[in-house]
Protein backbone atom coordinates (compact mmCIF):
# COMPACT_ATOMS: atom_id res chain seq x y z
CA UNK A 1 0.00 0.00 0.00
CA UNK A 2 2.88 2.33 0.84
CA UNK A 3 4.84 1.51 -2.31
CA UNK A 4 1.95 2.02 -4.73
CA UNK A 5 0.14 4.72 -2.78
CA UNK A 6 3.01 6.98 -1.71
CA UNK A 7 6.45 5.95 -2.98
CA UNK A 8 5.48 5.61 -6.65
CA UNK A 9 3.95 8.75 -8.12
CA UNK A 10 4.23 7.78 -11.78
CA UNK A 11 5.24 4.81 -13.96
CA UNK A 12 8.79 6.18 -14.38
CA UNK A 13 9.48 5.65 -10.65
CA UNK A 14 9.60 1.85 -11.08
CA UNK A 15 13.07 0.31 -10.64
CA UNK A 16 12.70 -2.77 -12.92
CA UNK A 17 10.78 -3.50 -16.10
CA UNK A 18 8.63 -6.17 -14.38
CA UNK A 19 5.55 -3.98 -14.17
CA UNK A 20 5.79 -2.47 -17.64
CA UNK A 21 6.45 -5.55 -19.78
CA UNK A 22 3.89 -5.79 -22.57
CA UNK A 23 3.41 -9.36 -23.74
CA UNK A 24 2.31 -8.67 -27.33
CA UNK A 25 1.16 -5.74 -29.51
CA UNK A 26 -2.21 -4.26 -28.57
CA UNK A 27 -5.06 -4.66 -31.12
CA UNK A 28 -6.21 -1.44 -32.80
CA UNK A 29 -9.52 -1.29 -30.91
CA UNK A 30 -7.63 -1.46 -27.59
CA UNK A 31 -5.20 1.26 -28.72
CA UNK A 32 -8.18 3.40 -29.73
CA UNK A 33 -9.88 2.79 -26.37
CA UNK A 34 -6.70 3.82 -24.53
CA UNK A 35 -6.77 7.22 -26.23
CA UNK A 36 -10.00 8.06 -24.37
CA UNK A 37 -8.54 7.48 -20.89
CA UNK A 38 -7.90 10.43 -18.57
CA UNK A 39 -4.18 11.32 -18.31
CA UNK A 40 -4.06 11.02 -14.50
CA UNK A 41 -5.42 7.46 -14.69
CA UNK A 42 -2.74 6.53 -17.26
CA UNK A 43 0.10 8.19 -15.28
CA UNK A 44 -0.74 6.25 -12.11
CA UNK A 45 -0.85 2.87 -13.88
CA UNK A 46 1.68 0.15 -12.90
CA UNK A 47 0.52 -2.99 -14.73
CA UNK A 48 2.34 -5.60 -16.84
CA UNK A 49 1.43 -7.70 -19.84
CA UNK A 50 -1.80 -7.67 -21.81
CA UNK A 51 -5.02 -8.28 -19.90
CA UNK A 52 -7.60 -7.70 -22.60
CA UNK A 53 -9.10 -11.04 -23.73
CA UNK A 54 -11.39 -11.40 -26.76
CA UNK A 55 -15.17 -11.69 -27.18
CA UNK A 56 -16.23 -9.16 -24.53
CA UNK A 57 -19.52 -7.67 -25.75
CA UNK A 58 -22.06 -7.35 -22.86
CA UNK A 59 -19.84 -9.35 -20.46
CA UNK A 60 -19.56 -8.76 -16.71
CA UNK A 61 -15.86 -8.35 -15.88
CA UNK A 62 -13.97 -8.14 -12.57
CA UNK A 63 -10.49 -6.57 -12.46
CA UNK A 64 -8.41 -7.74 -9.49
CA UNK A 65 -5.95 -5.05 -8.40
CA UNK A 66 -7.49 -2.45 -10.67
CA UNK A 67 -5.21 0.36 -9.45
CA UNK A 68 -6.00 3.71 -11.03
CA UNK A 69 -8.64 2.07 -13.26
CA UNK A 70 -6.92 2.20 -16.65
CA UNK A 71 -7.81 -1.35 -17.69
CA UNK A 72 -11.35 -0.99 -16.30
CA UNK A 73 -11.99 2.08 -18.45
CA UNK A 74 -10.63 0.30 -21.54
CA UNK A 75 -12.83 -2.72 -20.79
CA UNK A 76 -15.80 -0.43 -20.16
CA UNK A 77 -15.63 0.58 -23.83
CA UNK A 78 -15.16 -3.01 -25.07
CA UNK A 79 -18.07 -4.58 -23.14
CA UNK A 80 -20.36 -1.73 -24.23
CA UNK A 81 -23.08 0.02 -22.25
CA UNK A 82 -24.89 -3.30 -21.61
CA UNK A 83 -21.77 -4.85 -20.06
CA UNK A 84 -20.34 -4.09 -16.63
CA UNK A 85 -16.84 -3.74 -15.12
CA UNK A 86 -15.92 -3.93 -11.43
CA UNK A 87 -12.49 -2.95 -10.13
CA UNK A 88 -11.12 -3.85 -6.70
CA UNK A 89 -7.82 -2.65 -5.22
CA UNK A 90 -6.20 -2.63 -1.77
CA UNK A 91 -4.64 0.84 -2.14
CA UNK A 92 -7.12 3.53 -1.17
CA UNK A 93 -5.29 6.31 -3.03
CA UNK A 94 -5.45 4.36 -6.30
CA UNK A 95 -9.18 3.61 -5.86
CA UNK A 96 -9.82 7.32 -5.25
CA UNK A 97 -8.09 8.21 -8.53
CA UNK A 98 -10.23 5.64 -10.37
CA UNK A 99 -13.52 6.79 -8.80
CA UNK A 100 -12.77 10.46 -9.36
CA UNK A 101 -12.91 10.02 -13.14
CA UNK A 102 -16.07 7.87 -13.57
CA UNK A 103 -18.26 10.77 -14.76
CA UNK A 104 -15.52 12.02 -17.12
CA UNK A 105 -15.26 8.63 -18.84
CA UNK A 106 -18.99 7.88 -19.05
CA UNK A 107 -19.46 11.27 -20.72
CA UNK A 108 -16.53 10.55 -23.06
CA UNK A 109 -17.97 7.12 -24.01
CA UNK A 110 -21.51 8.53 -24.46
CA UNK A 111 -23.06 6.22 -21.84
CA UNK A 112 -26.34 7.17 -20.15
CA UNK A 113 -25.36 5.49 -16.86
CA UNK A 114 -22.05 4.21 -15.46
CA UNK A 115 -21.07 0.63 -16.32
CA UNK A 116 -18.04 0.69 -13.99
CA UNK A 117 -17.66 0.58 -10.19
CA UNK A 118 -14.62 0.51 -7.92
CA UNK A 119 -14.14 -1.03 -4.46
CA UNK A 120 -11.41 -0.68 -1.87
CA UNK A 121 -10.71 -4.25 -0.71
CA UNK A 122 -8.66 -7.41 -0.96
CA UNK A 123 -8.74 -9.97 -3.74
CA UNK A 124 -8.36 -12.77 -1.16
CA UNK A 125 -11.66 -11.62 0.42
CA UNK A 126 -14.01 -10.62 -2.38
CA UNK A 127 -17.00 -11.50 -0.21
CA UNK A 128 -16.12 -8.59 2.10
CA UNK A 129 -16.73 -6.25 -0.85
CA UNK A 130 -20.10 -7.93 -1.47
CA UNK A 131 -19.14 -9.85 -4.62
CA UNK A 132 -21.55 -12.77 -4.99
CA UNK A 133 -21.02 -16.37 -6.18
CA UNK A 134 -21.08 -16.91 -9.95
CA UNK A 135 -21.57 -13.23 -10.78
CA UNK A 136 -18.86 -12.59 -13.42
CA UNK A 137 -18.13 -13.90 -16.93
CA UNK A 138 -14.45 -12.90 -16.87
CA UNK A 139 -11.83 -11.96 -14.30
CA UNK A 140 -8.74 -10.04 -15.40
CA UNK A 141 -5.68 -9.24 -13.32
CA UNK A 142 -2.55 -7.38 -14.23
CA UNK A 143 0.64 -8.06 -12.27
CA UNK A 144 -0.92 -8.10 -8.79
CA UNK A 145 -1.46 -11.70 -7.66
CA UNK A 146 2.27 -11.82 -6.84
CA UNK A 147 1.55 -9.08 -4.25
CA UNK A 148 -0.89 -11.35 -2.39
CA UNK A 149 0.76 -13.55 0.27
CA UNK A 150 -1.96 -16.22 -0.16
CA UNK A 151 -2.22 -17.06 -3.87
CA UNK A 152 -4.50 -20.04 -3.23
CA UNK A 153 -7.07 -17.77 -1.54
CA UNK A 154 -7.01 -15.44 -4.56
CA UNK A 155 -7.68 -18.28 -7.02
CA UNK A 156 -10.34 -19.79 -4.73
CA UNK A 157 -12.20 -16.49 -4.56
CA UNK A 158 -11.84 -16.01 -8.33
CA UNK A 159 -13.28 -19.48 -8.92
CA UNK A 160 -16.19 -18.72 -6.56
CA UNK A 161 -17.31 -15.48 -8.23
CA UNK A 162 -16.93 -16.77 -11.81
CA UNK A 163 -19.98 -18.15 -13.60
CA UNK A 164 -19.74 -21.73 -14.93
CA UNK A 165 -17.76 -21.50 -18.18
CA UNK A 166 -16.17 -18.27 -16.96
CA UNK A 167 -12.54 -17.33 -17.51
CA UNK A 168 -9.70 -15.86 -15.49
CA UNK A 169 -7.32 -14.12 -17.93
CA UNK A 170 -4.31 -12.67 -16.18
CA UNK A 171 -0.72 -11.47 -16.48
CA UNK A 172 1.72 -11.97 -13.65
CA UNK A 173 5.34 -12.60 -12.72
CA UNK A 174 6.68 -16.13 -12.26
CA UNK A 175 9.99 -17.41 -10.93
CA UNK A 176 12.19 -20.25 -12.20
CA UNK A 177 12.41 -21.65 -8.65
CA UNK A 178 10.84 -21.21 -5.21
CA UNK A 179 12.19 -18.00 -3.68
CA UNK A 180 14.42 -17.82 -0.60
CA UNK A 181 13.44 -15.98 2.58
CA UNK A 182 15.81 -12.97 1.98
CA UNK A 183 14.25 -12.39 -1.45
CA UNK A 184 10.69 -12.76 -0.15
CA UNK A 185 11.34 -10.27 2.66
CA UNK A 186 13.02 -7.61 0.47
CA UNK A 187 10.86 -4.49 0.46
CA UNK A 188 11.83 -3.09 -2.96
CA UNK A 189 11.74 -6.50 -4.67
CA UNK A 190 8.25 -7.02 -3.22
CA UNK A 191 7.04 -3.65 -4.48
CA UNK A 192 8.59 -4.36 -7.88
CA UNK A 193 6.51 -7.58 -8.14
CA UNK A 194 9.49 -9.98 -7.93
CA UNK A 195 9.66 -11.09 -4.27
CA UNK A 196 6.11 -12.41 -4.33
CA UNK A 197 6.44 -14.23 -7.66
CA UNK A 198 5.10 -17.77 -7.71
CA UNK A 199 7.30 -20.66 -8.85
CA UNK A 200 5.57 -21.30 -12.19
CA UNK A 201 4.89 -25.01 -11.57
CA UNK A 202 3.00 -24.09 -8.39
CA UNK A 203 0.45 -22.19 -10.48
CA UNK A 204 -0.51 -25.47 -12.17
CA UNK A 205 -0.87 -27.23 -8.80
CA UNK A 206 -2.97 -24.49 -7.18
CA UNK A 207 -5.24 -24.08 -10.23
CA UNK A 208 -5.99 -27.81 -10.22
CA UNK A 209 -6.66 -27.89 -6.46
CA UNK A 210 -9.10 -24.97 -6.73
CA UNK A 211 -11.01 -26.56 -9.64
CA UNK A 212 -9.83 -24.68 -12.73
CA UNK A 213 -8.89 -26.41 -15.97
CA UNK A 214 -5.09 -26.58 -16.49
CA UNK A 215 -3.55 -23.13 -17.12
CA UNK A 216 -3.10 -22.27 -20.77
CA UNK A 217 -0.07 -20.11 -21.49
CA UNK A 218 -0.79 -17.22 -23.87
CA UNK A 219 2.54 -15.33 -23.92
CA UNK A 220 5.71 -15.07 -21.84
CA UNK A 221 8.62 -12.64 -21.88
CA UNK A 222 11.76 -12.51 -19.69
CA UNK A 223 12.25 -9.76 -17.14
CA UNK A 224 15.48 -7.81 -16.86
CA UNK A 225 16.27 -6.20 -13.52
CA UNK A 226 19.06 -3.84 -14.60
CA UNK A 227 20.02 -2.96 -11.02
CA UNK A 228 23.29 -4.49 -9.74
CA UNK A 229 22.25 -4.49 -6.07
CA UNK A 230 18.92 -6.23 -6.77
CA UNK A 231 20.55 -8.69 -9.22
CA UNK A 232 23.00 -9.78 -6.49
CA UNK A 233 20.10 -10.55 -4.14
CA UNK A 234 18.11 -12.68 -6.63
CA UNK A 235 21.22 -14.65 -7.74
CA UNK A 236 20.53 -17.28 -10.40
CA UNK A 237 16.74 -17.05 -10.13
CA UNK A 238 15.08 -15.95 -13.36
CA UNK A 239 11.75 -14.16 -13.73
CA UNK A 240 9.22 -14.06 -16.53
CA UNK A 241 6.10 -12.00 -17.21
CA UNK A 242 3.46 -14.42 -18.46
CA UNK A 243 -0.20 -14.30 -19.44
CA UNK A 244 -2.34 -17.35 -18.65
CA UNK A 245 -5.99 -18.29 -19.16
CA UNK A 246 -7.87 -20.42 -16.61
CA UNK A 247 -11.40 -21.68 -17.23
CA UNK A 248 -14.13 -22.79 -14.83
CA UNK A 249 -15.25 -25.76 -16.92
CA UNK A 250 -18.53 -27.16 -15.50
CA UNK A 251 -18.41 -30.78 -14.30
CA UNK A 252 -19.86 -33.11 -16.90
CA UNK A 253 -18.94 -30.96 -19.90
CA UNK A 254 -15.60 -32.70 -20.41
CA UNK A 255 -15.84 -34.96 -23.44
CA UNK A 256 -13.21 -36.35 -25.77
CA UNK A 257 -11.05 -34.58 -28.36
CA UNK A 258 -12.81 -32.92 -31.27
CA UNK A 259 -12.63 -30.76 -34.36
CA UNK A 260 -13.60 -27.09 -34.36
CA UNK A 261 -14.22 -24.44 -37.00
CA UNK A 262 -14.02 -20.76 -36.06
CA UNK A 263 -16.78 -18.66 -37.66
CA UNK A 264 -14.84 -15.38 -37.62
CA UNK A 265 -17.45 -13.52 -35.59
CA UNK A 266 -15.27 -11.94 -32.86
CA UNK A 267 -14.76 -8.21 -33.39
CA UNK A 268 -11.10 -7.41 -34.04
CA UNK A 269 -10.26 -11.08 -34.60
CA UNK A 270 -12.37 -11.83 -37.68
CA UNK A 271 -9.63 -13.52 -39.71
CA UNK A 272 -7.82 -15.34 -36.91
CA UNK A 273 -8.22 -15.90 -33.17
CA UNK A 274 -4.90 -16.56 -31.43
CA UNK A 275 -6.22 -18.36 -28.38
CA UNK A 276 -2.98 -19.30 -26.61
CA UNK A 277 0.62 -20.35 -27.30
CA UNK A 278 -0.57 -23.64 -28.81
CA UNK A 279 -3.87 -22.92 -30.53
CA UNK A 280 -4.67 -20.43 -33.27
CA UNK A 281 -7.96 -20.59 -35.17
CA UNK A 282 -8.31 -19.20 -38.70
CA UNK A 283 -11.78 -18.41 -39.97
CA UNK A 284 -13.40 -21.43 -41.66
CA UNK A 285 -10.45 -23.76 -41.02
CA UNK A 286 -10.87 -27.19 -39.38
CA UNK A 287 -8.64 -27.58 -36.30
CA UNK A 288 -8.13 -30.73 -34.21
CA UNK A 289 -8.28 -29.94 -30.48
CA UNK A 290 -7.64 -31.96 -27.33
CA UNK A 291 -10.44 -32.83 -24.89
CA UNK A 292 -9.55 -29.94 -22.60
CA UNK A 293 -9.80 -27.32 -25.35
CA UNK A 294 -13.01 -28.84 -26.70
CA UNK A 295 -14.59 -28.58 -23.22
CA UNK A 296 -13.38 -24.97 -22.80
CA UNK A 297 -14.80 -23.82 -26.14
CA UNK A 298 -18.07 -25.69 -25.58
CA UNK A 299 -18.79 -24.36 -22.07
CA UNK A 300 -17.50 -20.76 -22.33
CA UNK A 301 -18.57 -17.53 -24.03
CA UNK A 302 -16.71 -18.80 -27.13
CA UNK A 303 -19.31 -21.55 -27.77
CA UNK A 304 -21.33 -19.45 -30.25
CA UNK A 305 -18.18 -18.55 -32.20
CA UNK A 306 -17.29 -22.15 -33.12
CA UNK A 307 -18.77 -25.17 -34.81
CA UNK A 308 -17.63 -28.03 -32.55
CA UNK A 309 -17.85 -31.71 -33.44
CA UNK A 310 -16.65 -34.79 -31.58
CA UNK A 311 -13.68 -36.86 -32.72
CA UNK A 312 -10.59 -35.79 -34.61
CA UNK A 313 -7.82 -37.76 -36.23
CA UNK A 314 -4.83 -36.03 -34.69
CA UNK A 315 -6.24 -34.17 -31.72
CA UNK A 316 -3.38 -32.19 -30.19
CA UNK A 317 -2.35 -32.81 -26.58
CA UNK A 318 -0.13 -29.82 -25.99
CA UNK A 319 0.69 -28.10 -22.72
CA UNK A 320 2.28 -24.66 -22.73
CA UNK A 321 4.77 -23.89 -19.95
CA UNK A 322 7.23 -21.13 -19.11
Amino acid sequence: QDYYGKELQKSEDLKTNACITSARPLPKMVRDALEHIHEEVVARYYGCGLVIPECLSSCRILDLGSGSGRDCYVLSQLVGEQGHVTGIDMTEGQVEVAKKHIAYHMDKFGYQKPNVEFFHGYMEKLGDAGLADESYDIIVSNCVINLAPDKRAVLQEAFRVLKPGGEMYFSDIYASQRLSEPIRKHRVLWGECLAGALYWRDLYNIAEEVGFSPPRLVTASPITIGNKELEAIVGDCRFVSATFRLFKVPAGSRAGPGQVIYNGGIVGHERELVFDANFSFKEGEVVDVDAEMAAILQSSRFAEEFLIRAGGANAAALQGCC
